[in-house]
């Protein structure tokens, strides 16, 4: 590979103390919790015929200048009206990524201004988002090709067929919350994962792919489970109740396998099982640099992934206007040391219950007795959140209505 002056003054890791610094530095970026950001994915089908495929061609014909260079290298990629970016994943879903604000009613405001134009963009070439964690009407399918993609697929393959399901067929809803102060990391970090598997199963959508019945309340996690657990796994654990989450991050950062190495050329394929540690320890013909640090951390999926804030990945895309539901249940939760001490205690039992989550929903008894606790928990504290009226009424009520579900399923 031919080394540009700019890549020679990028900074090698001669030694994992060095890595463990830069994660430290880049992906627990502490401070008074203000802002929220979400990242809204869907599957996206003909209007017509949701289970025709469609093609790069179309998606690139009706995003025009808003689509990503993935899908069209000339693209001048505009962001949207109120900012949010619009990407396309491999499989041709789209994905609206925003800018964090901070008011949630504010970033409501925004992201449906954005999903709106959106839409009108896909209305006009016969294109309608789809309402569900996973395409419930086609089997996997490519639709863009890049060099990442394609050392991704080829590492997914050695352990079956969920990577191409994950790449190709999956929409999630993603959370992007601050770590907060110092002396908060901890247990915001804790909270947003024991109450995972809770939340996930009140917020399943992903029950049904390609024409038949998954048995899954979340096929599309029960596919990220299956694909590699050393990139997949949670890296909170109640076992690990107490262990520094810079700490715990770093070591999963350095013991995950590589999934690829970017290259000049087309194939970015790296090793079977070499970790990053290997890279650092000298596995490779050169020492690897903080961009690929980086790059490395950008190939980890699991539930909760520190970005410098807090980007929570284990919810299942939700049919309209249904997004702001776990924002607000989420953004409630953390409101305050109080609340978030309450759901822990809350969500202590079913924290471990990420499978069972996924498999069975709120039909495990233990998840929907959390799930009731900490919905009732979040309506109390929806005030703390200075919502506009009618936006309170109206994720009070939807909340209600998940509770009253999650209550039915104790019965």
């Amino acid at each position: 590979m031919v080394m540009s002056p700019e890549v020679d003054r990028i900074p090698v890791l001669r030694d994992r103390a060095a890595a463990a610094r830069h994660l430290t530095r880049i992906c627990f970026k502490t401070g008074p919790p203000t802002l929220t950001g979400v990242e809204l994915e869907w599957t996206v089908h003909d209007a017509a015929d949701p289970a025709r495929p469609v093609d790069a061609a179309r998606l690139r014909a009706a995003l025009g200048p808003y689509g990503p260079t993935t899908l069209d290298p000339a693209s001048p990629a505009l962001r949207l009206l109120r900012g949010s970016a619009l990407t396309v994943e491999p499989g041709g879903q789209l994905e609206i990524s925003t800018p964090p604000r901070a008011r949630l009613a504010g970033l409501v405001e925004a992201t449906e201004a954005d999903v709106a134009q959106a839409t009108r963009l896909l209305d006009a070439a016969d294109l309608t988002l789809g309402r569900t964690g996973i395409d419930p009407y086609r089997y996997p399918r490519p639709v863009l090709d890049t060099a990442r993609y394609r050392a991704m697929r080829r590492t997914f393959d050695r352990r079956g067929p969920d990577g191409r399901t994950m790449m190709y067929s999956t929409a999630g809803l993603q959370v992007c919350l601050d770590a907060g102060r110092p002396e908060q990391l901890t247990a915001r970090w804790q909270l947003v994962h024991a109450a995972g598997p809770s939340l996930l199963a009140t917020f399943a959508t992903a029950g049904r792919h390609a024409g038949r019945d998954t048995g899954w309340a979340s096929a599309r996690m029960g596919a990220w489970w299956r694909i590699d657990p050393a990139r997949t796994a949670p890296v909170w654990t109640p076992e690990q109740a107490d262990r520094d989450p810079v700490a715990a991050w770093t070591a999963y950062v350095l013991a995950a396998p590589l999934l690829c190495i970017r290259a000049d050329g087309p194939d970015w394929t790296a090793p079977p099982d070499m970790t990053f540690a290997d890279w650092i320890d000298g596995a490779l013909h050169r020492p690897p640099r903080v961009d690929d640090l980086d790059y490395h951390v950008s190939t980890l999926f699991p539930p909760v992934r520190p970005r410098g804030y807090l980007e929570i990945r284990y919810l299942d895309a939700q049919p309209g206007r249904g997004w702001i539901l776990p924002v607000a249940v989420l953004s409630a939760l953390l409101a305050d040391p109080d609340t978030i001490g309450e759901a822990l205690a809350l969500a202590g039992p079913s924290a471990d219950r990420w499978h069972h989550a996924a498999r069975y929903g709120l039909r495990d008894t233990i998840l929907a007795r959390t799930a009731a606790g900490l919905l009732d928990l979040a309506r109390a504290a929806l005030p703390r959140l200075e919502l506009p009226p009618a936006l309170h009424r109206e994720i009070d009520n939807g909340l209600g209505q998940r509770r009253a579900a999650a209550e039915r399923s104790q019965w």
